[in-house]
């Protein structure tokens, strides 16, 4: 399910409401994209809505600080998700010819378990001290110039 970023708003609006109101400590943790981080021809959309995720999380970390509530994001590349290969959407040799040329972290492929894992960490004790921060996971490619406009 594709939600904008005025969900995304919401659904940060609506749980912290709950957790100040509760005395809840914990952590919002947000999805981006490692395309927020970059221009494109053809995704000016795609891109402004991460880019007010980003704007989101970080106005929402320092708002809610005080509450003991952390607020980060993920950015993740482009995953190849079953959903995407069972419909043709998008296909592992699509992955490797578009997308691995601008990874800096080559012989890996993106896969929803390390997206997992990055949201598992941000919400985890060991990130305790870690607030207003994107946790890039793109294997480097947010350090590469690129465009996905072809």
């Amino acid at each position: 399910m594709r939600v904008n970023a005025r969900g995304v708003a919401v659904c940060v609006k609506q749980v912290a409401r709950k957790m100040v109101e509760l005395g809840t400590r914990g952590s919002i943790i947000c999805n981006a994209s490692a395309s927020a981080g970059k221009a494109s021809q053809n995704w000016t959309d795609y891109g402004m809505s991460k880019w007010a995720v980003l704007g989101l999380m970080r106005s929402a970390s320092l708002q809610l600080g005080k509450h003991g509530i952390r607020v980060n994001s993920v950015s993740p590349a482009v995953v190849l998700t079953p959903f995407l290969a069972k419909y043709g959407i998008l296909t592992a040799a699509d992955v490797d010819t578009y997308i691995g040329p601008y990874t800096s972290l080559k012989g890996e492929t993106l896969t929803a378990e390390n997206v997992a894992d990055a949201v598992a960490f941000l919400a985890s004790d060991e990130a305790a001290f870690v607030t207003g921060v994107d946790l890039a996971v793109d294997g480097g490619m947010i350090a590469e110039p690129f465009d996905l406009s072809n």
